[in-house]
């Protein structure tokens, strides 16, 4: 997904965000936001946003010297999500289909996302998109490549929406390798973020060695590399993830929920919807 001009208000608005997150100092927070200003000239419209967000982010690291500005944030969001995990295990365990509920409470568990949309109710917003129907909904193949897949390479997203991620993880029993950003950036889930949701139980936990919002497989480790081409089963969360590897030809399938236009335009559903998406298939097919 290439960048487009509207993503550049969006750098400004999550750098100011981020940097309010990381000091009170305005003078500081003027100089994040002026050196993303810097940034503008250069940005590459053919590369995908979270190319560019890797300098924002970098640029609140450096000027405010705080590595994991949400920190607090992610730490609560995981919180708050391992309090919901026995009623949604639950459900799992109920249901009619507890494979296609489980893949629903990870695609519902992707509102958890500061860089997108900085203020939400959890509670709120799970009862909300647990009623939804995916707008793209390509269950029917998923299900069928994680019958017959032996091995699942799983791309996590943001802290607290891991908890989630262990639902399906569990509900899967497969083989998983769960893929991990590099450093913080955002409230994107790392190694530590992972271990706390409980991941490491139930599947492998690595680093994809990308220090982006997003998987972008030329700053991937050798180690992530291995497990992309070797995996059955490619399971990608969050837009970040989309926004690095829609033009993958590999079989991927995509779960998350559209936080704004672009991406709504590129998948040819409305922002706010939830997506179940096989790349290898049209959309609406």
């Amino acid at each position: 997904m290439k960048t487009y001009l509207d993503c550049i208000p969006c750098f400004f608005k999550q750098a100011l965000f981020a940097a309010r997150a990381a000091t009170h100092d305005e003078n500081r927070i003027k100089e994040v936001l002026d050196k993303v200003s810097g940034l503008v000239p250069d940005i590459p419209l053919e590369s995908p946003p979270p190319e560019t967000a890797r300098y924002v982010y970098g640029a609140v690291r450096d000027i405010t010297g705080v590595s994991d500005p949400f920190r607090t944030h992610k730490d609560k969001s995981i919180e708050r999500a391992l309090q919901l995990y026995d009623s949604l295990k639950s459900a799992v365990t109920a249901s009619e289909d507890p494979l296609r509920t489980a893949v629903h409470i990870a695609i519902a568990g992707n509102v958890i996302d500061f860089g997108a949309a900085q203020h939400f109710d959890l509670d709120n917003e799970m009862k909300d998109v647990l009623k939804k129907k995916p707008a793209i909904d390509d269950y029917e193949s998923f299900r069928q490549s994680v019958e017959t897949g032996g091995t699942v390479l799983f791309l996590g997203d943001n802290a607290g929406e891991t908890v989630f991620d262990r639902i399906l993880i569990e509900t899967l029993r497969k083989n998983t390798v769960y893929a991990v950003r590099e450093i913080p950036i955002i409230n994107d889930a790392t190694m530590e973020d992972a271990v706390k949701s409980g991941i490491d139980k139930v599947a492998r936990i690595i680093s994809s060695g990308c220090d982006a919002p997003g998987t972008i497989l030329k700053r991937c480790s050798r180690e992530f590399l291995e497990h992309y081409r070797t995996a059955d089963v490619v399971i990608s969360k969050g837009q970040g993830n989309l926004e690095t590897l829609s033009e993958e030809t590999r079989p991927i399938f995509f779960l998350l929920k559209v936080k704004c236009r672009i991406a709504a335009h590129h998948l040819g559903a409305e922002e706010g919807s939830l997506v179940l998406k096989d790349n290898r298939l049209q959309v609406g097919k």
